[in-house]
């Protein structure tokens, strides 16, 4: 049982989550700690872990027709575990991160914030693969999910009562154009199993699609040099950035060789070592 839990939370998502609350607290403290900021912060990564977590797993629910002929060894189609279980781990994970962002809440200076942004990723969650069914609208459902990477690298310095910090929103915002590519390049990729959805790759075609991604990949890379040139950041220390700029300059080769898992791939690896390059950056300068 516990394996299938691990499984239905995506544990690669789920670390991504716990390093990126840190980081938006990290960008936000200028890397000065202490005591209570770590404490506070280790509330809100705990609660943003069991967010995804449940988020990852009713997603898992929702989609059990399709894997069942898509990805029949994930645990719901594999029978591993049963719809009425996995219902109750998500709802125990929902709870757990409810849970967890109220006692950081209570405890910050400026809970308001935080009630704010884990409330919106909430119903973005919901209305996702339930309500408006947003999953099933392409491009805003890609948007919905896109905000929410970037909320939680403010999430992270609202944990610290300073969600306003430029250099946290600029490393938010090109966070969310990075993850809007990545799930334009992942419908793309499912295209052949996607059923009852209509995807930007179903509507105007894959390489309109690929396109369509690498686009947004530029628009985060406009956004890194703005913070650069005229936000908090100085110019010449873009070369922290030189490696996930190189990696996501080069998706154009993948993606024009049709090459979609390699893309998605090339691109969470390029925003890890973006949003890497930002704590660096506020460590040693």
């Amino acid at each position: 049982m516990w394996r299938e839990i691990v499984e239905l939370s995506r544990p690669k998502n789920v670390v991504l989550a716990a390093i990126t609350v840190p980081l938006g607290a990290h960008l936000a403290l200028s890397g000065a700690w202490s005591t209570q900021a770590l404490s506070l912060v280790a509330l809100q990564t705990t609660s943003a872990i069991c967010f995804m977590a449940a988020g990852n797993t009713f997603n898992d629910i929702a989609d059990v027709s399709i894997d069942a002929k898509a990805k029949p060894n994930k645990p719901i189609p594999a029978e591993r575990i049963s719809i009425e279980q996995a219902t109750k781990v998500a709802y125990a994970f929902s709870l757990l991160s409810a849970t967890f962002m109220a006692v950081g809440a209570y405890l910050s200076d400026e809970p308001i914030p935080i009630v704010l942004i884990w409330t919106l990723a909430a119903f973005l969650m919901y209305t996702y693969d339930a309500g408006f069914q947003t999953k099933k609208m392409g491009l805003i459902g890609n948007i919905a999910i896109s905000l929410m990477v970037g909320a939680v690298i403010v999430f992270g310095a609202a944990s610290v009562s300073r969600a306003d910090t430029e250099l946290v929103l600029y490393a938010s915002i090109v966070a969310f154009f990075a993850n809007l590519s990545r799930e334009i390049i992942k419908d793309c990729e499912d295209m052949e199993t996607d059923e009852g959805r209509k995807t930007l790759p179903m509507r105007i075609g894959l390489m309109n699609a690929r396109a369509t991604a690498y686009v947004f990949i530029l628009a985060s890379m406009v956004t890194l040099g703005l913070a650069h040139y005229t936000g908090p950041l100085e110019y010449h220390q873009m070369i922290f950035h030189a490696p996930a700029i190189f990696i996501l300059f080069s998706l154009n080769g993948p993606l024009f060789l049709g090459d979609d898992h390699k893309a998605q791939q090339n691109v969470r690896l390029g925003m890890l070592l973006g949003l890497l390059a930002f704590a660096v950056q506020v460590s040693v300068l």
